[in-house]
């Protein structure tokens, strides 16, 4: 399971079940609130019409007088009221009155006058000097027919002499119950939504830095040139330490493979002016004298050589960029070039063809004028006597395409694969020892400063070498 999906399954599960516990909460909690307020304000009224109901409870009249007249008004009433957009059109409350016996005396309702209600909880309570009240169906195990009933004493000269109670259908508060429910659930729903696209949020930023981490370990197991990402906090903290360990080890590696290799490539001309120096304290013949002194000369110069190519890749693998971006003509480079090279075309009995290109790139002037005079001087190097070396240009798209051809035999197939690494390269045609490879190594590293590549285009006769660069604005 991808990271995203996982930061996202946890997020939403955690903001998902607290939504829903604390929904749960308020939806349980409705309506015992509703009841609990409602139960309340029928406690008062049935006090207040208590003390109204005992004169006539007293005098026999409860059934007769101001009281009942008063009642059978109340009943006829039509509120005609907006309650928060529900309309009520009738008034709800029942009221009943009984003896201390328990008896019913009077009903609002007219239903149950003459009954015994004293083992009612409501009645029973109450006569006892208790708080009295009840819950009933008006059907069996229906609770939408329950009704409330609150009692409150009736009290004649200090003595209770009945029970007036007073009684309202739940079912009336219901649509506000139902409607505060409904509100609840869909502000549940929304919470969940914007909890939903909280967490995708969180996630992407989360996961975005994540993946530009990994982009980076992935660019530098590739041993690709990538910038460490700009991070913030622990992400960013993590990168620039990524960042210094690559640095340190790439220096590292970097050292032991230039030494390793330093020491194969000078093994060789180290031998040889050895050798030429203990025969040189023999006695010989000047011509063996003169031979084995240009010997240790050619040998040495061959050892300067490496060391100058060496000290020139080690500037450019220093570089995360080009130093300086120009526009540059391509004719105008490809002539330098060929001023460059022409003292050893001349001696090798290479001619050298330049294209005459009208096309420009971006780029840093000094590295590319490097390495195109690295490639010249390598298909030089590889051009039998007589032999032809082209430099053209073209361009494919948004790619600068410079190549460079010669006569000689080519590279071997291993070549063609590791083609710009170091010290990696072929025998030469005229039987002389190889060279370090360094040339190609100095142009591949240039074209990967601007964003391009080197690679062996064409491997028969003519052999050819890609430059490739964008045209643009380099990297």
């Amino acid at each position: 399971m991808h990271l995203g999906i996982r930061l996202l399954f946890a997020v939403f599960a955690i903001i998902g079940l607290a939504a829903f516990f604390v929904l749960t909460v308020f939806v349980n909690e409705i309506k015992p609130s509703v009841a609990e307020v409602m139960e309340d304000m029928m406690i008062d009224s049935a006090h207040m019409l208590a003390e109204l109901a005992a004169p006539e409870l007293a005098k026999g009249t409860i059934n007769s007088g101001d009281f009942a007249r008063a009642l059978k008004a109340y009943n006829a009433r039509n509120p005609e009221a907006q309650v928060h957009g529900f309309r009520k059109e009738s008034v709800d409350f029942r009221v009943y009155v009984t003896d201390g016996q328990g008896v019913v005396q009077f009903d609002s309702e007219n239903r149950a006058v003459g009954q015994d209600f004293s083992r009612w909880r409501d009645i029973l309570l109450t006569l006892r000097g208790q708080y009295g009240a009840r819950t009933s169906t008006a059907t069996v195990n229906d609770v939408d027919t329950s009704v409330f009933h609150v009692a409150a004493p009736i009290v004649r000269d200090g003595r209770t002499i009945g029970v007036l109670s007073l009684a309202k259908a739940t079912s009336t508060v219901a649509p506000f119950v139902e409607r505060a429910e409904r509100k609840i659930l869909a502000g549940g729903a929304w919470l969940l939504a914007l909890s939903l696209i909280v967490g995708v949020a969180a996630t992407l930023w989360i996961v975005s830095g994540v993946r530009r981490l990994a982009r980076y370990a992935d660019a530098v197991d590739a041993g690709r040139r990538s910038a460490v990402p700009a991070l913030p906090g622990e992400l960013g903290k993590l990168a620039r330490s990524m960042g210094a360990m690559r640095e340190r080890l790439e220096g590292q590696r970097y050292v032991e493979n230039t030494v390793r290799a330093l020491t194969h490539e000078l093994k060789s001309p180290i031998a040889a002016i050895r050798g030429a120096g203990e025969l040189l304290r023999e006695p010989m013949s000047d011509a063996d004298r003169v031979h084995f002194a240009d010997n240790v000369v050619s040998q040495s110069e061959r050892m300067h050589s490496t060391v100058e190519r060496l000290l020139e890749l080690s500037k450019l693998e220093q570089l995360a960029a080009p130093a300086q971006l120009a526009r540059i003509n391509l004719s105008a480079l490809f002539d330098q070039a060929r001023a460059h090279c022409a003292a050893h075309a001349d001696q090798a009995g290479v001619q050298v063809v330049c294209d005459d290109s009208s096309a420009d790139v971006m780029g840093d002037r000094e590295s590319l004028q490097l390495a195109v005079d690295n490639l010249l001087h390598n298909a030089i190097e590889f051009s039998p006597c007589g032999g032809l070396v082209r430099l053209t240009a073209s361009t494919v798209g948004t790619t600068v395409c410079i190549d460079v051809g010669d006569d000689g035999p080519g590279f071997a197939p291993f070549v063609q694969e590791r083609i710009g690494e170091r010290f990696i390269s072929t025998p030469r045609p005229d039987g002389r020892p190889k060279g370090s490879g360094l040339g190609l190594a100095i142009a591949r590293q240039v074209a990967l400063l601007h964003g391009g590549d080197l690679r062996v285009e064409c491997t028969s006769a003519p052999t050819i070498v890609r430059l490739s660069i964008p045209s643009g604005t380099g990297i």
